[in-house]
């Protein structure tokens, strides 16, 4: 590797990890699974000493309904699997349970006055509906249940606490369900943020390799009428002898000839560029992403590609790199990358983006979503070229884009 890209590649691990939306959704979530056991765990005592004021039966199922919804909220936030579905599940349970309470109180003064034992999972209830739902909807269940449970403690069921206590109550419970609340959106709309950026970034860069791309072409063109015409005209004038008017006559004939060339076969003839141009593209682009990645390059000299080919392997491979920067890392484990590009012949070209991160079941991927579909398989399909993903839960994934067609089977 030259020392300037291993000077680049060196910066790219160097940069500080951004956050991104998908890191804040599974740090969010996890947070709420671990936090709602303990919360889960503390208040059990209490539920088992508060269960006999309720009518038979009710204690236990209320139990069972809720801890359940805990425990699955907890494997669903660790497994990074329908994490908003089991949160909202539970946030609905937490408020039919609560608006339930009065009328499953058998003997109120076996409470002693006490409160709920529903109210230690107020705050868990309100973070989930955070996590679940979008913040307006999120706003309104954190005023709306805190309040229900107000009006629940001044009455026999709940204790029938004096009602500074009951408005205290409520309003502590308000207070950290808007922390949370706020805290949650923040981080949200920062890493909304880096996000955009990074990806107006990108195309920022890629407008810029396609002038540069641009260039290159006319200084092909230049070089063909300097090195072809203006040399043999210069020849032929300055011809005396037989001898150097034959080679000016035959430099003519040359020159004429690649004319043709370039006229009969238009303007697509020099639409072409050698991979070590992709190459660089590709460096440059990873020097605006958050976390290192790893460069392999082989067989880059002497291939050469239409410069359609090298826009759409250039952007299906940008794009396998930014869905693996959203979505492959784990909190906790070290997620491992790597870019490998592989030169085919002399016309060919094979790019692999692999991670060793979480990976994603294909069939589990919405239609709505048009990284993988359109950005990469149609992409690259349009351009006379193959995607294949290569993914499962748990072992990573791999993207490949190849151009043509075929190529991934070719010879180095």
């Amino acid at each position: 590797m030259p020392a300037a890209e291993w000077r680049v590649a060196r910066l790219a691990t160097r940069r500080r990890a951004a956050v991104t939306r998908a890191q804040v959704e599974t740090v969010s979530g996890r947070a709420l699974g671990i936090f709602g056991l303990v919360f889960g765990a503390q208040t059990l005592p209490i539920a088992l000493m508060q269960s006999p004021a309720l009518v038979g039966g009710a204690g236990a199922a209320l139990m069972a309904l809720l801890y359940g919804g805990l425990v699955a909220l907890a494997v669903a936030s660790l497994a990074k699997v329908a994490v908003r579905g089991a949160a909202l599940a539970f946030a609905v349970l937490y408020a039919a349970a609560l608006v339930a309470w009065p009328l499953l109180v058998d003997d109120p003064a076996a409470l002693d006055g006490e409160a709920p034992w529903l109210y230690y999972l107020c705050t868990v209830a309100t973070t989930a509906a955070v996590v679940a739902v979008p913040a307006p909807v999120a706003t309104g269940y954190t005023t709306v249940v805190p309040a229900v449970y107000g009006v629940i403690r001044l009455l026999p069921a709940g204790g029938a606490a004096v009602p500074l206590l009951a408005v205290l109550d409520a309003m502590y419970a308000v207070i950290l369900g808007v922390v949370v609340l706020i805290i949650v959106t923040m981080l949200r709309q920062a890493a909304e943020s880096v996000d955009s950026a990074q990806e107006a970034a990108l195309q920022r860069y890629d407008v810029a390799a396609r002038q540069h791309a641009t260039e290159s072409e006319r200084v092909k063109v230049d070089a063909l009428v300097h090195d072809s015409v203006l040399t043999t005209l210069l020849s032929a004038a300055a011809a005396e002898s037989a001898d150097e008017q034959s080679l000016a006559a035959r430099m003519a004939r040359d020159a004429v000839k690649r004319l043709d060339e370039a006229g009969a076969s238009g303007p697509r003839a020099l639409d072409r560029v050698g991979l070590p141009v992709l190459v660089r593209r590709l460096r440059a682009a990873l020097t605006t992403f958050s976390a290192p990645v790893t460069v392999r390059v082989v067989n880059a000299s002497g291939v050469e590609l239409p410069v359609d080919a090298i826009d759409s392997l250039y952007s299906a491979a940008v794009q396998a790199m930014v869905n693996s920067m959203q979505h492959a890392d784990e909190p906790g484990r070290s997620t491992r990358r790597e870019l490998r590009i592989r030169g085919v012949r002399s016309g060919g070209c094979v790019i692999e983006v692999a991670d060793n991160g979480c990976g994603f079941e294909r069939s589990e991927v919405p239609v709505e979503r048009l990284g993988l579909r359109v950005s990469i398989e149609e992409r690259m399909d349009n351009a006379g070229g193959s995607a294949e993903i290569v993914s499962s839960p748990g072992h990573g994934t791999t993207v490949t884009v190849a151009w043509p067609a075929g190529a991934e089977g070719g010879d180095a």
